[in-house]
């Protein structure tokens, strides 16, 4: 098929949207944390914004998934752009109406990360579709970049200017970037996204016309009973919440403990972000030359080290230095994590099956910042240390299996079953 082609106008669309939404998270990325310090600094409160971000993957991920595999994609996804337009669009007016309250700003939150949720898992279901299978990883990767350099070195920056501007202006262009991405969605020709029902017969596992509730089981079972898929869930659930547990209240650690000035947060936050761009780049071909199990075990595993390092620092510029290793070696993982998923879950199941598994990822992460949020109330390093020292031993364990995982994705029968 025509648009299966190496980056084919459909996938450009994509990414190009990418950009814009990305731009439009970086700036939100910034300016949220610091709206939030600036209606309150308890720490519990702090935490409860990035718990916020998190909490509609628990709830909303698996019902969202099922949908993403039933309806069209292209308008789901467009939709969920154009919430995020009305959302960033009502909050920048409470502030220049002088109405935002902590409150508000929780729940404008909420909508952002139920939105997250859609757009996530929608287009996590169009690039197996959009591109062929030797080419996910330089996909995955080219749309990786994208993020990196858009939402941490244009996006962060700008949102910390405009912050220092006046505090509703981020609000206002972020509305815009998210209009922007909705408009290019729906630019994705229909016959590139709009053949889910012959694929489910074709796969003769996935009944697009079974009730809703009865699909949504299938993908639950599809992955529980996938022993090595499941396996990396549960190692990805675990360290997960120990990320989130130790950088609930990082904004309040680079500000206070760190004494970093507001107005940079956005360009630190960007500088950090400079690690992304190699790994990008080079992510395709350290795994062909070393094999994708090992880059992503020994990434992870130096990552969650440098991470325990971080709780002893006392110097903002060791702080960004070593957090450009720490995105990188997490770049590494991310691409190659979102390749070897695409590659072992059928796309007419992909929906209902990266629902279930950021259900359990994402879903913990916010019992994990609210928790790393009280435990910082007895000091703001004391988290991070014991959230990386977790999560060190977690991925210690699990790297014979990480190093092994390219033999299960190998092995993966897309035969659906029940069994």
């Amino acid at each position: 098929m025509a648009f299966r082609s190496s980056f084919s106008s459909a996938f450009n669309r994509l990414w190009s949207a990418a950009i814009a939404s990305n731009f439009a998270d970086g700036v939100l990325r910034v300016s949220i944390p610091l709206i939030a310090v600036k209606l309150t600094t308890a720490p519990v409160s702090i935490s409860a914004i990035s718990a916020l971000g998190m909490v509609p993957w628990l709830l909303f991920a698996i019902p969202i998934g099922g949908l993403a595999d039933r309806i069209n994609r292209r308008t789901f996804l467009a939709f969920a752009h154009g919430i995020r337009t009305l959302t960033a669009a009502s909050v920048s007016l409470a502030i220049a109406t002088h109405h935002l309250t902590i409150g508000w700003l929780f729940l404008a939150v909420a909508l952002f990360g139920t939105c997250e949720v859609i757009s996530d898992t929608t287009a996590q279901t169009l690039i197996p579709k959009l591109l062929a299978k030797d080419e996910l990883e330089r996909g995955n990767s080219r749309l990786y970049l994208a993020e990196t350099v858009v939402q941490d070195f244009i996006g962060g920056p700008t949102g910390g200017f405009l912050y220092g501007l006046a505090i509703g202006i981020p609000l206002f262009v972020s509305s815009a970037g998210y209009l922007i991405a909705a408009s290019l969605i729906l630019l994705i020709p229909l016959h590139a996204v709009h053949d889910l029902h012959k694929e489910g017969e074709e796969g003769g596992a996935s009944k697009v016309h079974e009730p809703f509730l009865a699909s949504l089981i299938f993908g639950i079972k599809y992955l529980f009973n996938h022993k090595p898929m499941f396996h990396l869930v549960l190692m990805t659930t675990s360290i997960g919440f120990c990320f989130n547990f130790s950088s609930a209240t990082m904004v309040l650690f680079i500000l206070h403990t760190l004494h970093l000035k507001a107005t940079y947060f956005g360009l630190a936050m960007a500088i950090q972000g400079s690690g992304s761009i190699i790994a990008s780049l080079t992510a395709a071909r350290m795994s062909t030359r070393f094999g994708r199990g090992r880059v992503m075990g020994l990434s992870m595993l130096v990552q969650c080290l440098l991470w325990v390092a971080t709780a002893f620092m006392t110097n903002i510029v060791v702080f960004v230095l070593t957090g450009i290793i720490m995105t990188g070696l997490g770049t590494y993982w991310n691409i190659l994590i979102m390749a070897t998923y695409q590659e072992l879950i059928p796309n007419h199941l992909y929906g209902r099956i990266h629902g279930t598994r950021r259900t359990l990822v994402w879903g913990m992460m916010p019992f994990g910042s609210l928790l790393g949020g009280y435990v910082s109330t007895f000091g703001l390093r004391i988290p991070i240390f014991i959230g990386a020292v977790i999560a060190s031993l977690i991925t210690l364990f699990n790297l014979k299996f990480l190093v092994r995982l390219v033999e299960f994705a190998g092995k993966v029968d897309h035969q659906d079953s029940e069994a």
